[in-house]
């Protein structure tokens, strides 16, 4: 298994439903849950610690999660008010060397938790077209709402898998 991947790479789903989408929201509204399940009890040490040789530390996990909801949520925003945006990237390995990447995690724990209240309200009033409403990512090319969706409900996962593999490969 490659620990960079811990349930693997992203891969739209081939078969889109109204059910399939029901269950990715109902997995994005359960992540700051999962993410704080996945810390509980870990000391300063344990959350400095890399999740693999040369990866971010567990702290760098936990703020990177809502770093990238953030902009997920913004992105959702656009393609909801805008005609086609072209959303913004970001340099998230940047932001993981930024000083508030060091700060306790209770606060982007806390952040986490407003940014997902408030985005699950948006997920669940979408009506079956909204899925369809294009973005243009400068890296990935035209994608839609469901590429969001299906993208974050992937992510948060696969963040929540970083921290809870390496708390039973180190017995924690």
């Amino acid at each position: 298994m490659d620990p960079r991947y811990p349930i693997g790479k992203f891969e739209m789903p081939t078969q889109v439903t109204a059910q399939r989408r029901n269950e990715a929201i109902a997995e994005i509204a359960s992540t700051p849950k999962k993410m704080r399940a996945a810390v509980a009890g870990l000391n300063d040490a344990q959350l400095d610690t890399p999740y693999r040789d040369g990866g971010w530390t567990i702290r760098q996990v936990v703020h990177h999660v809502p770093d990238s909801h953030m902009n997920a949520f913004i992105r959702l925003r656009l393609a909801l008010t805008e005609n086609n945006p072209t959303i913004k990237t970001y340099e998230e390995s940047e932001w993981a060397k930024l000083a508030d990447a060091k700060a306790p995690i209770a606060v982007s724990q806390t952040l986490l938790d407003a940014i997902h209240e408030r985005w699950d309200i948006n997920w669940r009033s979408l009506k079956e077209p909204d899925f369809a409403r294009p973005v243009i990512h400068p890296e990935a090319g035209q994608k839609n709402i469901d590429w969001l969706l299906f993208m974050y409900e992937w992510h948060g996962k696969h963040h929540t898998a970083h921290i809870t593999n390496l708390r039973k490969q180190k017995s924690w």
